[in-house]
């Protein structure tokens, strides 16, 4: 028999998505006691991809809300069709005005956004929202936020309140650009998304680049690895070590060698101040350390 806790890493396994026991913990939790997830973390940890592999292994619907600055209601849960509200008005004239404005602000012309999508009663199946970047929304758009969380509903003045009959999966991720409000947390269930270690790493790299020559794979985690232990201003996520593996793969490369570290850095470094730390004697020094790691474990695999 396994855990419940097995169970949910194994499910998160079967769609490539390699979760440590702390993180699956959390997401059997949340899945059980119908809790939001909020994930905070650097960029790049996979925090995002949480969401898309729940709604892929539970067969879901998912839906996302990009927060973003100046993010409003009319953004994040509905909006009129003026335009079409204007087109009716026209159409109308001779009707009477409260026959009218009852016609305008019918179901018809609402315009559903995400948020009142992921509450919405005649959903078949609950879907999975993800709430993405909410340090990237302004502080105000956060009280709008908890009547979803706390009642999962969202009242229209002119409509009334429209109530989830059960509620969505919800996750909310953040970079943690700015700190976001007690009661938010509060109202979900929290964890950090650190880097991962090593062993996991390959993990991740071997599930996500299947093709991946495994002394390329093994230098390249070695690598980034080393390389976030420098001191940049933005450190190398998961999704660039991914994405880095598999542009050395389109370059040819079977292992590391300084030249092509060198050339492909942009990959890994987004900004160029980081970039110039990284310079030819530090990409050597690096990769003097990937070395010394291989022949540890080469070493150890020998003892075994």
């Amino acid at each position: 028999m396994i855990s419940p806790v097995e169970e949910t890493q194994q499910r998160l396994l079967a769609q490539d998505y390699v979760a440590d026991a702390r993180l699956a913990t959390v997401v059997h939790l949340a899945l059980r006691l119908k809790r939001p997830l909020f994930l905070e973390g650097e960029p790049g940890t996979g925090k995002t991809e949480i969401a898309r592999t729940l709604a892929a292994a539970l067969q879901r619907p998912l839906i996302r809300l990009q927060c973003y600055e100046g993010l409003d209601l009319a953004g994040a849960a509905y909006e009129w069709n003026y335009a079409r509200q204007m087109l009716e008005i026209r159409l109308t004239e001779s009707e009477g005005r409260h026959a009218m404005e009852q016609q305008l602000f019918s179901e018809r012309f609402l315009i559903r956004r995400a948020l009142l999508q992921a509450i919405d009663p005649a959903q078949p199946i609950p879907p999975v929202l993800l709430i993405d970047e909410l340090d990237r929304a302004d502080e105000p758009f956060e009280a709008f936020l908890l009547e979803v969380l706390s009642d999962w509903q969202i009242t229209i003045p002119e409509l009334g309140t429209v109530r989830a009959q059960e509620p969505p999966i919800v996750v909310l991720t953040s970079n943690r650009t700015r700190e976001i409000h007690d009661a938010v947390k509060r109202r979900c269930l929290y964890h950090w998304v650190g880097f991962p270690d090593a062993a996991r790493e390959a993990q991740i790299l071997a599930r996500r680049v299947p093709g991946a020559p495994q002394a390329l794979a093994q230098q390249v985690v070695s690598f980034v690895q080393h390389l976030r232990s420098l001191e940049l201003y933005k450190l190398p996520g998961v999704a660039e070590t991914i994405e880095w593996t598999r542009a050395l793969m389109e370059l040819g490369a079977m292992v590391l060698d300084p030249v092509a570290v060198q050339n492909t850095l942009g990959l890994l470094l987004k900004y160029q101040d980081d970039i110039a730390r990284v310079d030819r004697d530090e990409v050597m020094r690096l990769l003097h350390r990937v070395e010394a790691d291989a022949l540890a474990v080469a070493a150890e695999s020998a003892g075994h």
